[in-house]
C-alpha cells in the first residue's frame, strides 16, 4: 500500500531540455500569462490524478498521508527561499498570509504602515481596515520618477514607521524592487519588512536572509506552478515568537507530528514556529499534491534559469515592438525587472483595442493598469513572441 498520495516522476531537466514537453500541448492559444495563472505541468496533473484515486477508495489513505505532503511542501519552499521548514506556514494564498501577519502583530495608535501607489490590491485590502481597527496610519508612497525604487520608500520612513509592505515584483509594470536595501533600512530603525513574492517566487532567486525580510508571503498558482488556492507564509522566527496568540488549525497542535493519537484534545497548544498559522486542511490532496509536484519541478529547473529564459524572451519582445505604435511600460534594464514586462500603445484607447485584438487572435496576455502585460515561461519560445508582434503589426 502506498504511504503517500503522490508518486512523482523525476523531471531531471537539463539546459537543453525542450521545456514544452513538460506541459500538455496548447493548440488553442499562445499563452503568455504566467503572472496571472500558470498552466499545470504534466507531472503535477499526474499527482492530482493519483490523489483522486485516494478519494475514490479512502480506506487506502494511511494516517501518515495527512502529514507527508505538507511536510514535503515545507521542505521544498525552504530550499527555494533559504529558510527552515518549521518557519513556513501553508496558506491558501498571499492574502491569508498577510491577514495572519496583520492580526498577529501588536499595534499602537499612530503606527505607520508604508506601501506604494499602484500596488496590488492585496496591500490596501490588508492594511486599510487596520486603520479603523487599530488606529494605525497607512502611508501610500508615490514614485518620484517613472518607476518606484528603494529611495522612494526609504525617504518616506519616519520614527513612527512600524511596517513596510510591498510586492517584490509589481503586478502593473514588472518592476523588481531592491528588497535587501529596503529591508536593511527597516531594520536600522526597528521596523518590519513584509514582502509579497507572488509575482516572483519560482522565477526569481529568493533568500529571505539576504533580502532582510521579516515576512514573505506568496501565492502558489503563478511561477510556483501550483493550483489556485495554494500559497505560503514565511516568518522570521524571533518575530513570529512575539505574535499575538489566536485560534489555530487543530493539526498544527503540539504533538501532532507524531500522529492523531498524540494530540491533547482538552487543552491543545500550538506547535512552535510558523505552522500554527497554517490555513485549515493542509492535507488537501488535490491542491497540495499538485503543488508538491510543481515545487519539485521548480527546484529542479532553478529560478535563475527560469528568469534568464523569461528575460531573453522579453528582450526579444522589446527589440521587435513597432516603435511608432507601442512603448515599453517596464524598465529596459533586466536587472530592474521581474520575469515579465509590460508595454502600451500610444493612447489608452489604442492599448485596450490592441489587447482585445491579441485576445481575439488567441495570444493570451493581461491588461493591467492600462498596460499590456506579457508574462512568458519555459514553455514559450521565440516563435510565440513572433506571433505576438505579428498580431500587433497586421
Amino acid at each position: 500500500m502506498a504511504t503517500t498520495p503522490v508518486a512523482t516522476t523525476p523531471v531531471n531537466p537539463t539546459p537543453r531540455t525542450d521545456w514544452r514537453e513538460h506541459w500538455f500541448e496548447n493548440e488553442e492559444a499562445i499563452y503568455l500569462n504566467l503572472a496571472g495563472q500558470s498552466p499545470m505541468p504534466k507531472v503535477s496533473f499526474r499527482a492530482v490524478q493519483a490523489s483522486l484515486e485516494w478519494k475514490k477508495f479512502p480506506q487506502r489513505i494511511p494516517d501518515t498521508a495527512f502529514f507527508d505532503v505538507p511536510n514535503r511542501i515545507r521542505a521544498s519552499i525552504a530550499k527555494l527561499i533559504n529558510a527552515q521548514p518549521q518557519d513556513i506556514a501553508l496558506t491558501t494564498g498571499a492574502s491569508s498570509g498577510m491577514s495572519g501577519i496583520a492580526y498577529g502583530l501588536s499595534w499602537k495608535p499612530g503606527d505607520e504602515v508604508i506601501t506604494a501607489t499602484g500596488e496590488f490590491p492585496l496591500q490596501y485590502a490588508t492594511w486599510k481596515p487596520m486603520e479603523e481597527r487599530e488606529g494605525i496610519v497607512v502611508k501610500i508612497v508615490a514614485p518620484r520618477d517613472k518607476y518606484l525604487d528603494a529611495d522612494d520608500i526609504i525617504a518616506a520612513m519616519t520614527p513612527r514607521t512600524r511596517v513596510v509592505s510591498l510586492s517584490l515584483v509589481r503586478f502593473d509594470n514588472g518592476v523588481l524592487i531592491d528588497a535587501a536595501r529596503i529591508g536593511a533600512a527597516c531594520h536600522a530603525q526597528g521596523a518590519l519588512f513584509v514582502l509579497d513574492a507572488s509575482q516572483g517566487a519560482g522565477a526569481v532567486p529568493l533568500d529571505v536572509h539576504a533580502m532582510n525580510v521579516d515576512f514573505l508571503v506568496s501565492a502558489g498558482y503563478k511561477f510556483l506552478l501550483g493550483p489556485f488556492g495554494t500559497g505560503f507564509c514565511w516568518g522570521r522566527p524571533e518575530v513570529v515568537a512575539n505574535l499575538r496568540p489566536g485560534p489555530f488549525y487543530w493539526m498544527a497542535a503540539q504533538g501532532m507530528e507524531h500522529g492523531f493519537s498524540a494530540m491533547s484534545f482538552s487543552d491543545p497548544k500550538p506547535a512552535a514556529g510558523a505552522k500554527r498559522w497554517d490555513a485549515a486542511e493542509t492535507a488537501n490532496y488535490f491542491n497540495h499534491a499538485a503543488l508538491d509536484a510543481s515545487l519539485d519541478f521548480v527546484l529542479q529547473v532553478g529560478p535563475a534559469n527560469a528568469l534568464a529564459h523569461c528575460h531573453n524572451l522579453i528582450e526579444q519582445l522589446f527589440d521587435r515592438l513597432p516603435k511608432d505604435r507601442c512603448i515599453p511600460a517596464s524598465p529596459l534594464d533586466r536587472a530592474r525587472r521581474g520575469p515579465y514586462a509590460c508595454f502600451a500603445a500610444r493612447t489608452p484607447e489604442k492599448t485596450v483595442a490592441l489587447y482585445d485584438k491579441l485576445r481575439k487572435e488567441n495570444v493570451i496576455v493581461s491588461l493591467r493598469e492600462g498596460n499590456i502585460r506579457v508574462s512568458p515561461y519555459l514553455f514559450n519560445t521565440e516563435r510565440d513572441i513572433d506571433r505576438l508582434v505579428s498580431v500587433i503589426t497586421t
